[in-house]
């Protein structure tokens, strides 16, 4: 059998979710026993792949350094709220840019899922004698973490790039990041239930992945896709990863969002409910395959 490469199999003996032998000390510290685990070992695949968080930052710092230049001159803005003055394009694409790394990197753990499934890990975390609801909770903590810590980063090369919202708002939208990240990692672990092979998660990402980003209002404000097609405009408000992107951008300048943080705590709750679904070997998406 494959060695458990999340080290539970010291502390928690392997059983099944709900049976089988039940480990031992107070049910609390099974929980955190379990929660450090998934924690230390995601943490440390991140960290041991530079590449990895190099990739992530590549993304979004083309579009800062280099579409941005192109489409500012392209793209007037007016001054909307949460802005009090006309802002440079650099600016307000600024949050969809944090958003675009949280939503890469659900993306990424989705891939991690599916991996570990047709490696034999993932059918060990889903066998420890812990709820499946936890377990899943765990990786997306997990990687919603990973998320933040990407994000921090392009905070502080945007920050000496010239792009300086106040500090306060440097603060207070580390919680917007941390829903945005749940929200789009309660994604992730929904496609990781339905992808049965590697092979097909590139079709799949890109198929969520660019109508997500680009249907939104990471790029352009939805007044200027107003101007284009009201139809198209709608289609944005109702994206998930639109009012995320919103929260971010509303967070940065201190500036509350009751709309925005609503829609996207629904997504995040109907996303994880699905991908907890998904999860159930009884009635969900794996069923079939035990």
């Amino acid at each position: 059998m494959t060695a458990d490469p999340l080290h539970l199999s010291t502390n928690i003996p392997q059983g099944g979710p709900g049976g089988g032998a039940r480990p031992p000390g107070p049910a609390k510290g099974r929980y955190l026993v379990a929660l450090k685990a998934i924690l230390h070992r995601e943490l440390s695949r991140f960290l041991g792949q530079k590449s990895r968080l190099i990739a992530a930052l590549v993304r979004p710092l083309v579009w800062l350094l280099v579409f941005a230049a192109g489409f500012r001159a392209a793209l007037g803005l007016s001054i909307t709220p949460p802005y009090q003055t006309y802002i440079t394009y650099e600016t307000y694409i600024l949050p969809g840019l944090l958003g675009m790394i949280c939503l890469f990197n659900g993306m990424q753990s989705s891939l991690s899922l599916v991996y570990d499934r047709e490696m034999g890990s993932m059918r060990l975390l889903l066998t420890a004698p812990l709820p499946r609801g936890w377990l899943l909770f765990a990786k997306l903590l997990a990687g919603t973490l990973i998320s933040l810590l990407q994000c921090l980063v392009f905070l502080a090369i945007g920050y000496a790039w010239g792009i300086r919202p106040p500090l306060m708002g440097l603060i207070a939208v580390i919680p917007a990041l941390l829903l945005t990240g749940l929200m789009l990692g309660a994604l992730g672990l929904l496609l990781s239930s339905l992808i049965r092979q590697l092979e097909n998660f590139a079709g799949v990402m890109n198929f969520v992945i660019f109508p997500m980003f680009f249907l939104s209002s990471a790029l352009y404000p939805l007044w200027k896709m107003a101007e284009a097609s009201p139809a198209l405009a709608r289609a944005c408000a109702l994206n998930p990863f639109t009012q995320a992107v919103e929260l971010i951008r509303f967070s940065l300048y201190l500036t509350p969002n009751g709309p925005a943080l609503g829609w996207t705590v629904l997504a995040t709750l109907a996303f994880a409910a699905a991908a907890l679904y998904g999860y159930d070997p009884a009635r969900g998406f794996t069923r079939s395959k035990g």
